[in-house]
């Protein structure tokens, strides 16, 4: 992890960019993080798994809801699956 003052950022740019595709790079502004630049292969990667813990989380309120279960066959006839 590296950090950078805005003000060394903007001079060191390159240097950021370079830096991000193998770790995070935290810019700070008045000492407070103000952004956190990274590789396009690790933000792709942060939103898949961000989808994923999503969809466990959508699947698991599912099986948590009251009311009668639908049959698999019923629901692929109803998108016309079948």
């Amino acid at each position: 992890m590296s950090k950078y003052s805005a003000a060394r950022a903007r001079e060191y740019f390159s240097e950021v960019i370079t830096q991000s595709q193998t770790e995070a790079v935290f810019i700070e502004r008045r000492g407070a993080v103000a952004a956190v630049v990274i590789s396009p292969s690790q933000y792709e990667a942060m939103l898949d798994a961000l989808e994923e813990i999503e969809d466990i989380v959508a699947f698991d309120q599912a099986l948590s809801e009251e009311g009668p279960n639908i049959p698999w066959d019923e629901i692929k006839a109803d998108l016309g699956w079948a």
